[in-house]
């Protein structure tokens, strides 16, 4: 079985785990076996049709398996595989210039942050 590591944001989904230890001999068969036993996890990870969310990136060794062979990467027993979804950024941080014009702290190279 490989160890599959997980961040804050999806260990509520397998009961606070940081890592649980999960069988299959390829990427697909090894996030199968996860939904399996924590069916939570399954939208999290799938799209309605069951393809791996756009948003949801997995790693096999430090290795995007995008790159690799996507769900048909082999898997060995001593491999770590990640999850990491894909965070959002909010709206930014409001600024207000010496004119009294709402600024944004990115997207905006007018904008420069205060002295201090």
């Amino acid at each position: 079985m490989s160890t599959v590591k997980f961040p804050s944001v999806l260990r509520a989904n397998v009961g606070g785990a940081r890592e649980v230890e999960a069988g299959g001999s390829t990427i697909g068969e090894v996030l199968d076996a996860l939904v399996a036993a924590y069916p939570a996890l399954r939208d999290q990870l799938f799209t309605d049709e069951g393809e791996l969310n756009r948003f949801v990136n997995v790693y096999l060794n430090g290795q995007d398996v995008r790159y690799l062979d996507g769900p048909s990467t082999p898997v060995a027993a001593a491999d770590e595989v990640r999850l990491l979804p894909a965070m959002a950024g909010g709206a930014g941080e409001a600024r207000r210039t010496a004119s009294g014009e709402t600024r944004r702290s990115w997207g905006d190279e007018a904008w420069r942050p205060a002295a201090r």
